[in-house]
């Protein structure tokens, strides 16, 4: 068990995080990007900019990375696309073998790396997990039940992690499958993205559930192409997590594709939002990986492509849903 658990990102997330590390009995560090987060949180008054409305104990918090320092275990929460600079702030206080958990959800723009690549560039000598499954913030933090899964390479660790951050509300699953558990989270953002689209149409339940299982089919090729396995996929942190990103407006991916399925253009959505888009940042990587791999990922290329503004609604209608006839296996 870890007696000290650091928390990098002060968003919602992290926020969720750090009460279930409290309320289970772990000495709790948070390391916040803005003064007033970790000014609120540190005198009892919760995460008012990114989770309002929730009652937190106060919690140890600061600006400065240092603050990390001696932790016996990190979760890292910072989005995807700056986890690369977030993680290189803290890992000078990172001691040898210190496990970090992985907890954002994307491949990186430009390299094509998983974040647990992005942490062996960055932090070489800190132990990886991944932290991943069905889970909005604001139920994790009220206490509703939530499972998840906690990926990594020693099954030890991962009993470790699993009595300093679980609670009877917010259960934990060990997996060694670590790139799975990437995969499907990298993939169930862009793919709720296309859920939305669906929504904001107004195509029906039908054509949503046909999205849906088709893209975790595209889940599951890329997922496997990278060395995953099939069964992770179909687990919490794959096919759980997709049907509830899939399925709910609260979902920042799914929202956004219903504002593109609306007529709206991507960069006045994003323009508004305070909170990162997870799908629309790693939607570019993921389809470009993919292709490398010799992956086909139809939905995937459809919502990239409604992204950067190369394709109509209307263009992406038909290849949303009128994909050829064909064996479906």
């Amino acid at each position: 068990m870890y007696q000290t658990v650091g928390i990098a990102g002060a968003g919602a997330w992290g926020a969720a995080l750090a009460f279930c590390a409290f309320s289970a009995g772990r000495k709790v560090r948070i390391w916040a990007r803005e003064a007033d987060v970790a000014e609120a949180m540190g005198s009892g008054l919760g995460n008012p900019v990114f989770l309002p409305g929730i009652s937190l104990p106060a919690i140890e918090s600061s600006t400065d990375p240092g603050i990390l320092r001696g932790c016996d275990a990190v979760l890292a929460v910072a989005p995807a696309q700056h986890l690369r600079a977030s993680l290189g702030a803290f890992a000078p206080f990172l001691e040898h073998g210190t496990p970090v958990a992985l907890c954002s959800k994307g491949i990186e723009r430009g390299s094509l790396k998983l974040m647990t690549e992005v942490l062996a560039e960055t932090a070489p000598l800190a132990s990886p997990a991944v932290l991943s499954g069905p889970s909005f913030a604001i139920d994790v933090a009220r206490g509703l039940p939530t499972a998840v899964t906690l990926a990594c390479r020693d099954r030890d660790e991962g009993e470790a992690w699993m009595a300093s951050i679980g609670r009877p509300h917010f259960r934990t699953y060990w997996s060694d499958d670590l790139i799975g558990a990437e995969a499907g989270g990298a993939v169930k953002n862009v793919l709720a993205i296309a859920c939305g689209v669906c929504e904001g149409l107004g195509l029906g339940r039908s054509a949503h559930a046909a999205l849906i299982s088709r893209g975790f089919a595209e889940m599951t090729r890329f997922g496997v192409a990278l060395g995953g396995r099939s069964e992770t996929l179909a687990g919490l942190c794959g096919l759980g997590d997709l049907v509830l990103t899939c399925s709910s407006p609260q979902s920042r991916n799914m929202s956004f594709g219903m504002a593109l399925g609306q007529g709206r253009l991507a960069p006045d959505i994003l323009a508004e939002r305070q909170g990162v888009t997870e799908g629309a940042e790693s939607a570019p990587a993921v389809v470009e990986l993919a292709r490398r791999l010799g992956v086909d990922m139809p939905i995937c290329e459809t919502v990239e492509r409604m992204i950067d503004g190369r394709l109509a609604l209307s263009e992406a209608i038909a290849e949303l849903i009128n994909r050829p006839f064909r064996e479906e296996a």
